[in-house]
C-alpha cells in the first residue's frame, strides 16, 4: 500500500490502491478521463460493466459513466473493488460536479452510483464505497468541509448517509434545512440532473428535498418497489421512506451534508473496521502530503511552468 501511495506523490489526480482485508483490493481513480488512454479507460468500463451485469436482473443504464460518453469520466472518482485475482465486484461513481456558490464557486460530491455483485453484499463494503474516497479527498483539502450529495429511494442508504455525514437534510432526527442545503439543491437540480439519471420534467419539492417522478433519465432500470428496497436496521429510516416517498411514481430524496472533522470522526469510529484504521490515516496522511511535496517539487523545477510562474529564460514545456 504505501509504495502505491508514494507513487502518486507527483500525480495531480488520485490513483491510489489499497487493501480490504486479505481477500480483497479498492482502488481508488479521480478523473480518469483526463489522463487514462483510451485502452485504459476501456479496461475500466468493462470491470464496470460485469459489475453491472452481476447486479441488475433485467434491463441496462445509459447514463453517467454507462452512456459511453468518455468525457463523462472526467468529472468523476471512482471506487473499484476487486478480489485479490482482480476479479471486480463493486464500484461506486462519485460524480464532481460545480456549482456556483457566493463568493466563490464550490464542488459538490455525489455520492453517484453504487453496485455491489450480489454474491458479495455481506462483507460490509458500505464504509469504502460511500465514505472512503471523501475521507481522502477532506484531507487532501487540508480539513476543510466537503459538500456530498445522495439522491436515492433505500431507506438502507438514507440511513446510513444521515449516519456517516455531517448536517445531513432531509433525515427524521431533527437535522434542520439551511439556506445553503436550498441553495445548493437548486443548483444541483438546475444543472446535473444527467448526473443521477434525472429527466428535466421530473419534479421537486424544495420544501420536503423530493424528486417526484424520478426515474425518467436514463436510472429507470434502477426503481425500486417498496418492497424491494433495502431497509435500514433503524426502523426510523424505513419509516420516513415511505411516508415521504410515493414509490409507485418513482420517487426519490436528495440528501445533502457534509464530510467535515465531527463526521470523519465518527466515520472512523463507526464504520472503518478496527483492522482497517491505521493504513487508512496512513494513506489520508500520504494523500495531504501531497499538498506540500508536490508544490515543492514545481517550485525547485526552475525549467517549466506552473499555473501563474514562468521559467525566467521563457522555456516551455
Amino acid at each position: 500500500m504505501i509504495s502505491t501511495l508514494f507513487k502518486t506523490l507527483g500525480r495531480q489526480y488520485l490513483d491510489v490502491t489499497l487493501r480490504s482485508g486479505p481477500e480483497m483490493r479498492v482502488r481508488i481513480i479521480e478523473r480518469p478521463g483526463v489522463w487514462m488512454d483510451e485502452a485504459q479507460l476501456a479496461a475500466l468500463s468493462a470491470d464496470l460493466r460485469t459489475i453491472a451485469a452481476r447486479t441488475l436482473e433485467a434491463g441496462s443504464l445509459t447514463y453517467g459513466v454507462f452512456s459511453g460518453d468518455a468525457t463523462r469520466m472526467k468529472q468523476v472518482v471512482i471506487t473499484l473493488v476487486t478480489r485479490a485475482d482482480g476479479t471486480p465486484i463493486a464500484f461506486n461513481a462519485l460524480a464532481i460536479m460545480a456549482v456556483d456558490m457566493e463568493p466563490v464557486a464550490s464542488e459538490v460530491l455525489h455520492l453517484g452510483l453504487v453496485m455491489v455483485d450480489p454474491d458479495e453484499r455481506s462483507k460490509n463494503l458500505s464504509w469504502v464505497l460511500y465514505g472512503l474516497t471523501c475521507f481522502l479527498i477532506f484531507f487532501r483539502r487540508q480539513f476543510r468541509p466537503v459538500w456530498i450529495s445522495n439522491v436515492t429511494q433505500v431507506p438502507a442508504v438514507v440511513g446510513m448517509v444521515s449516519q456517516m455525514f455531517s448536517g445531513v437534510w432531509p433525515q427524521p432526527n431533527g437535522n434542520r434545512r439551511t439556506l445553503n442545503h436550498l441553495l445548493l439543491a437548486r443548483q444541483i437540480m438546475a444543472q446535473h440532473r444527467d448526473v443521477f439519471g434525472v429527466g428535466p420534467e421530473a419534479g421537486f419539492n424544495e420544501e420536503k428535498f423530493i424528486i417526484t417522478d424520478a426515474y425518467t433519465g436514463g436510472s429507470d432500470d434502477l426503481k425500486k418497489t417498496w418492497d424491494a428496497a433495502p431497509k435500514h436496521r433503524d426502523a426510523q429510516y424505513n419509516d420516513f421512506c415511505a411516508a415521504t416517498l410515493d414509490y409507485a411514481r418513482g420517487d426519490d430524496v436528495i440528501q445533502l451534508g457534509q464530510m467535515d472533522l465531527a463526521a470523519m470522526r465518527q466515520y472512523l469510529r463507526r464504520e472503518v473496521p478496527k483492522s482497517a484504521v491505521f493504513g487508512l490515516l496512513l494513506a489520508g496522511g500520504l494523500v495531504a502530503l501531497r499538498r506540500i511535496v508536490l508544490p515543492a517539487v514545481h517550485w525547485a523545477d526552475s525549467t517549466k511552468h506552473w499555473k501563474t510562474l514562468r521559467p525566467h529564460n521563457g522555456a516551455q514545456e
